[in-house]
């Protein structure tokens, strides 16, 4: 060791000085770098002006991508103070726009509900960004201040005069800091359709200059509109059963509707703040649903044959928000995905109780759907778990139960492995030749898989290529998943590069969501880009993966090139697939992501369920973007 290695005193200990410490650890205060974070510094802006309208004083908000690569929020609230702060010196726009943990949500005067509890999101926003320009509307004047990278460039100064009042904030995040500075359209657009749906009466506008696209938000019937488009794409089986309490300044909404699918979709809320982990609002609802169904199933004899109900009987087919409107909320991190609040579950918990009982009582017709459906889900769970256990593995790295096509790979090194999911024998055969047996395994399966968006359990857990996959991939499904089973780091769906493949590959993909939705977040899933084109001209090869790439491959290179189009992976030879689909060194792969559940959950059931409206209407509304093998 050297000298300056062994020292360590009072010299070594840093101060990072006024935003210096989230621009050394974003990931601490936006969740990462990639694109989650960027979007998330559009949500922490967007959200103090939410909190502008939670307290009565906006009613519309403008979001812009700009062509510049940054994004404008202007709201119409009261604008953030311009005047002196006694404590700091400063402006008190500067101190909200430099200091963490400087706001007005503190002392429950300015903001009695607000989503912003820590006071960090604006200034953790201007840490973050190379460029920040906040101009303010208040006192018939208009205010501008810039920032670099969480300085001020400059002091407050008056640059027109305005009647209105509201605030504006444009940000350009720092390349320094984020791995993409893309905005995506789509992924505002879900966050929101929810805050619109959370705040009735507020009008948000998103537009995207670039792609000349703009939509608005808009409700005026809040969380039971909100659950009527969740639904939208499936049967319904009765109208959405609604209830809201105040309870000691705190506010508590819930939306409950059943639909005919086998899957749950409950949304939680703190202070309009999608909580996508859940939290204690959210046990509190579970517990309390599943204790009035039993008890209205078990006091009206509705339930016979000695089946017992479960929570997860009473979530099949739910759709639910669970919103609460909290004074104090405790979120378990900066990114607010789980609320913490130990005694918001007793609350919800007697709310739901209280008014779901009261509900079923006045409402038999209703109450007894319900139970039907939740005693089948039960019925339906026994057989399911008969058939689950029949695919059961005996062990991570066992092999006797793993399923016959499986050519598995000699390394038990779960992190150095991966499993190729091939369609077809065809496929599946030169993909074993290809493969490198050390860490590649590979499992055919036979056409096209079940689409599980329609079948029950019990059919989906029969099924030969299913109960294939569930064996060869090790964690087994839904309550019984366990990651630690996972044999393989990386499950490739590996299918043609057209149409059909297309669809096998959705089918999978439902698949994996329904019932190993862990493995997708835990970034398990990747999808294999097979070529289209194989090139050659003289004695050079060139592999294409699309036509735009065809065409200007064939600008560069010149004409009289033999163009060999892939009809399937069949087609190619076992070194070819190596080459270009399954050699670490070559191969692209794409990682499975969820950005969104709902909005996946969206798109899964309108592809996959049984009403063709919203199908229709997806498939024109995304023509455009659609490459057919025709």
């Amino acid at each position: 060791m050297t000298d300056d290695k062994k020292t360590y005193d009072a010299e070594s200990i840093k101060v990072l000085q006024g935003l210096e410490g989230v621009r050394k650890r974003p990931a601490m205060y936006i969740g990462s770098t990639g694109k989650d974070g960027l979007h998330h510094l559009v949500y922490e802006v967007v959200d103090n002006s939410v909190d502008e309208a939670l307290a009565g004083f906006c009613d519309k908000i403008n979001v812009i991508i700009t062509k510049k690569n940054s994004v404008v929020v202007i709201d119409n609230g009261r604008g953030i103070p311009v005047e002196k702060h006694k404590q700091t010196g400063k402006s008190a726009l500067e101190t909200v726009m430099t200091m963490l943990h400087a706001g007005g949500k503190f002392d429950k005067k300015s903001y009695l509900i607000s989503g912003g509890l820590h006071g960090v999101g604006v200034s953790v926003v201007n840490a973050l960004s190379k460029k920040l320009i906040v101009k303010i509307k208040r006192d018939g004047k208009i205010y501008q201040q810039e920032y670099e990278r969480g300085k001020a460039k400059n002091g407050v100064s008056v640059v027109g005069k305005s009647e209105a009042t509201g605030t504006e904030v444009e940000f350009f995040p720092d390349e320094e800091i984020f791995s993409t500075l893309k905005f995506d359209f789509e992924t505002l657009t879900a966050r929101f359709r929810e805050i619109a749906f959370l705040n009735p009466g507020l009008k948000i506008i998103l537009e995207d200059e670039e792609k000349e696209k703009k939509e608005e938000f808009y409700s005026k019937d809040g969380l039971e509109e909100f659950t009527k488009w969740i639904n939208r794409t499936r049967e319904t089986l009765h109208k959405p059963i609604y209830f809201k309490k105040e309870d000691d300044g705190n506010q508590i909404e819930i939306v409950i509707q059943y639909n005919d699918s086998y899957l749950d979709n409950i949304l939680g809320f703190v202070n309009t703040i999608n909580t996508v982990e859940g939290g204690t609002h959210v046990v509190g609802f579970k517990t309390a649903i599943t204790r009035v169904i039993n008890d209205y199933a078990k006091k009206n004899n509705f339930i016979k044959e000695n089946i017992t109900i479960t929570g997860n009987d009473v979530r099949e087919g739910l759709t639910a928000i669970v919103a609460v409107k909290l004074k104090e909320p405790q979120f378990e991190g900066q990114t607010k995905t789980k609320l913490g609040n130990s005694e918001i579950k007793g609350v919800v918990d007697s709310i739901t109780t209280l008014f779901l009982a009261e509900f079923f009582q006045e409402n038999p017709t209703i109450a007894k759907k319900i139970v039907d459906k939740v005693s089948q889900a039960a019925k339906a769970r026994e057989a399911a778990k008969k058939a689950r256990d029949l695919v059961r593995r005996k062990s991570a790295f066992g092999f006797g139960d793993l399923p016959g096509k499986l050519a598995d790979c000699s390394s038990r090194k779960k992190e150095d492995s991966e499993v190729y999911i091939v369609e077809g024998d065809s496929a599946g055969g030169s993909a074993k030749q290809a493969r490198n047996k050390e860490f590649q395994a590979i499992l055919p399966l036979r056409g096209k898989i079940l689409n599980v968006e329609k079948a029950n359990p019990h059919k989906i857990f029969s099924n030969n290529e299913i109960a294939s996959l569930i064996s060869a991939i090790g964690t087994g499904v839904t309550d019984q998943f366990n990651l630690e089973d996972l044999r393989y780091h990386k499950v490739i769906i590996m299918t043609d590069a057209d149409v059909d493949g297309a669809h096998i590959k959705t089918l999978l993909l439902t698949f994996f969501f329904r019932y190993m939705k862990e493995l997708i977040e835990n970034g398990n899933i990747f999808a294999a880009v097979p070529p289209l084109y194989r090139i050659k001209k003289g004695q050079q090869i060139y592999y294409v993966y699309d036509d735009k790439e065809l065409e200007k491959l064939k600008n560069k290179i010149g004409a009289n090139v033999d163009v060999q189009r892939f009809k399937g992976l069949g087609e190619m030879n076992p070194s070819q697939l190596w080459e270009t689909t399954m050699n670490p060194k070559t191969r692209m792969l794409k990682k499975i992501t969820i950005a969104d559940a709902a909005s996946a959950d969206n798109i899964f059931s309108t592809l996959m369920g049984d009403k063709v409206e919203p199908r229709r209407e997806f498939i024109e509304n995304n023509a455009e973007y659609a490459d057919l093998d025709v």
